[in-house]
């Protein structure tokens, strides 16, 4: 089985918003903050619908035969329709189950919009049994099916009041969590050509994500004990053979805090 943990990072769309609010010869800079007015004034919060948001980064750590792998999609110069492009064209052809973290309230529907605005086609995405029946009851798209699991919705029970942000949840199960940024900081990031650095930072969200699966797995019984301290060392000695500075961070910090790793007996810095 191929397992697709993934996270994406987004900043305004500014053409979009100049476009729908006929802002054409505004700077970037005046069209992003007469955006974040809009949307303050429309419910007090400068979070932008959905829509509006552009895709920066798409990361993720893939679990397959015996290694797993963190990695962000493209390069670094990448724009937005060649790394939605890779995300449905990995699906397209592994056919991989997908783990979020809120995937179904954010990261899937700002896929959906932006890869319509691009022309993306992804038939496996959106495959529900017509041509594979396979799907008919189980395929990308049900709330209750495990081709794609919401971490976050599934935790809370399908209950909006009881959601936990990823954050907090890590952190209480002994993970690093965010470590020296977060989404509200994006944009900031964003603005300063500061794309590895956003990069970076979705890579170790996704690795926070990629760990509450984890746990999640040993809590209904589809990893033993055992299996679960083996997942765990596998993926700390992938992370110390990677060698770069911010997963070695995470892997740091992981280590001093988490007694399910020091009970599995990876291997020490």
């Amino acid at each position: 089985m191929n397992l697709f943990v993934f996270d994406i990072e987004t900043v305004p769309d500014l053409d979009g918003g100049r476009r729908l609010h006929g802002l054409e010869g505004l700077s970037d800079k005046d069209v992003a903050n007469v955006m974040f007015n809009k949307r303050r004034q429309e419910n007090g919060t400068e979070f932008l619908r959905l829509h509006l948001h552009r895709v920066v980064a798409i990361s993720a750590v893939l679990r397959s035969s015996d290694r797993v792998k963190v990695w962000s999609l493209g390069d670094p110069d990448s724009g937005e329709a060649e790394l939605i492009q890779r995300f449905y064209d990995g699906i397209d052809r592994f056919t991989p189950t997908l783990v979020s973290w809120n995937g179904g309230g954010f990261d899937l529907p700002v896929l959906h919009y932006r890869a319509m605005l691009h022309g993306i086609s992804a038939p496996r995405y959106w495959e529900t049994g017509e041509e594979d029946t396979s799907f008919r009851w189980n395929n990308y798209l049900s709330r209750y099916h495990t081709r794609h699991t919401d971490l976050m919705d599934l935790l809370a029970g399908y209950q909006a009041r009881a959601y936990v942000p990823l954050d907090e949840m890590a952190g209480l199960l002994g993970f690093p969590g965010k470590m020296g940024m977060s989404g509200a900081k994006v944009w900031e990031s964003f603005q300063a050509g500061e794309i590895g650095r956003i990069r970076d930072y979705c890579e170790t969200d996704v690795l926070n994500t990629y760990l509450v699966y984890l746990r999640y797995q040993l809590f209904r019984g589809q990893l033993l004990e055992s299996a679960h301290a083996a997942e765990l060392r596998l993926l700390a000695d992938s992370l110390a053979e990677e060698n770069k500075p911010h997963l070695t961070a995470f892997l740091d910090a992981w280590r001093a805090a988490d007694p399910f790793l020091r009970r599995a007996g990876a291997a020490s810095a």
